[in-house]
């Protein structure tokens, strides 16, 4: 019954492709938060800290992604392979960390992000798909715990 489906597969991978560069960015921050790569990867070319509440939040949510989210989503698809209640369990978990955590950043980096990028990047790359992935997910598992395969 709770045998992955292609709509599992699709969702897997669209996370793994959204949340994969994005991990490596905050890697990165964490083995050397000063360092121009980091600031590179998740500033922009050149750029610095707006200020100091800006670096410390980076760098917390990137311990929180490392600690928290990385190993629940890790779990979670090991657990939908082995077809197992507590790996939909697990991703909706996971859908729900990435749609609360954008869902704030996508108003709170607005300012400074959406003129940099454009809308285009903005509302798909930038934050959108962490959201749009968040939401289909934990429906998604919402509705597969309760027996309706898609």
């Amino acid at each position: 019954m709770f045998k992955p489906t292609f709509v599992t597969w699709l969702l897997i991978a669209f996370g793994v492709i959204t949340c994969l560069p994005l991990l490596y960015a905050q890697l990165v921050l964490l083995i050397n938060p000063q360092g121009r790569k980091a600031k590179d990867i998740l500033i922009g070319k050149g750029e610095d800290w707006r200020n100091e509440t800006h670096f410390k939040s980076a760098y917390g949510m990137a311990w929180a992604d490392w600690l928290i989210f990385a190993p629940v989503f890790i779990a979670s698809i090991v657990g939908i392979m082995k077809a197992e209640v507590w790996g939909y369990v697990l991703f909706a978990i996971a859908g729900s960390i990435q749609l609360y955590i954008n869902t704030v950043l996508w108003f709170l980096e607005k300012e400074y992000v959406y003129p940099n990028c454009g809308s285009l990047a903005y509302y798909t790359y930038y934050w959108g798909n962490f959201i749009y992935w968040g939401l289909t997910t934990l429906v998604y598992s919402i509705l597969r715990i309760n027996g309706i395969n898609l």
